[in-house]
């Protein structure tokens, strides 16, 4: 939630960003009690059924902030087990922003159709997805074809 609040309200300060599993729709979510983590949030989050929190939340909504600007790269992922973040929550968000942005830069959602909310389980998985990552964020910072070093300190 918080990467998606901070490309909404400044997306100039960033050249990329990667939302892992993105808590983005939360005026939706929270609203639904039937969804695990909702009801029982309400206490920290407030209750969206009144007015003043509904109020509160839509402000800082990731989803509900798209606006038509431009935004940095950016690398969205989602896990198809998710039980905390659904996987529709991302989708959602990252189809909004294809529709609403107004610059040419990369826009990716991955979906692991095996992850849960912490990623894809067993050590070479998880590495595979923190290379996927960085490899995202060389190739953003055009850091991909960068000459190796001739000598190690």
């Amino acid at each position: 939630m918080l990467v998606g609040a901070t490309v909404n309200l400044r997306p100039d300060l960033f050249k990329a960003a990667i939302a892992q599993v993105p808590f983005v729709d939360v005026v939706t979510t929270i609203l639904d009690p039937t969804l695990p983590l909702t009801a029982i949030e309400w206490e920290e989050w407030g209750n969206p059924q009144d007015p003043t929190f509904y109020h509160y939340m839509k402000s800082y909504s990731p989803y509900d902030n798209v606006e038509a600007k431009d935004y940095p790269a950016m690398l969205i992922t989602a896990g198809f087990n998710d039980p905390r973040v659904a996987y529709w929550e991302p989708a959602k968000w990252t189809a909004k922003l294809r529709f609403l942005k107004t610059d040419r830069n990369v826009l990716l959602l991955k979906t692991n159709l095996g992850a849960g909310h912490g990623g894809a389980s067993g050590r070479y998985e998880r590495l595979k997805e923190i290379s996927f990552e960085y490899a995202f964020l060389l190739n953003q910072w055009e850091l991909n074809d960068a000459p190796a070093p001739s000598s190690v300190i």
